[in-house]
């Protein structure tokens, strides 16, 4: 089992063999990732009733993951836009 933040990875033996337990951390509120063959098949999440809330995510949760650049809002240009307009 791995964990990543609030995301769990596992193979299906590892469910097969303690089923309750993820049961459990899905309860908690976590996500799990299932694999088999280390290729991911399946994401199982909670559902969250009236009752329990899903707590907002931490605002700069990937921050220094990944760069923005400056001319990010700039317009396409227009060889880019004829493709989705003529393609």
């Amino acid at each position: 089992m791995t964990k990543n933040n609030a995301m769990i990875t596992l193979n299906i033996d590892e469910i097969q063999q303690n089923l309750s337990e993820f049961i459990k951390l899905i309860q908690e509120g976590n996500s799990l990732i299932i694999t088999q063959a280390d290729k991911p098949i399946a994401e199982v999440k909670p559902i969250y009733t009236n009752q329990q809330q899903k707590q907002p995510r931490p605002i700069g949760l990937c921050a220094g993951e990944f760069v923005v650049l400056d001319d990010f809002n700039d317009p396409l240009p227009e060889e880019i836009i004829n493709l989705f307009t003529n393609p």
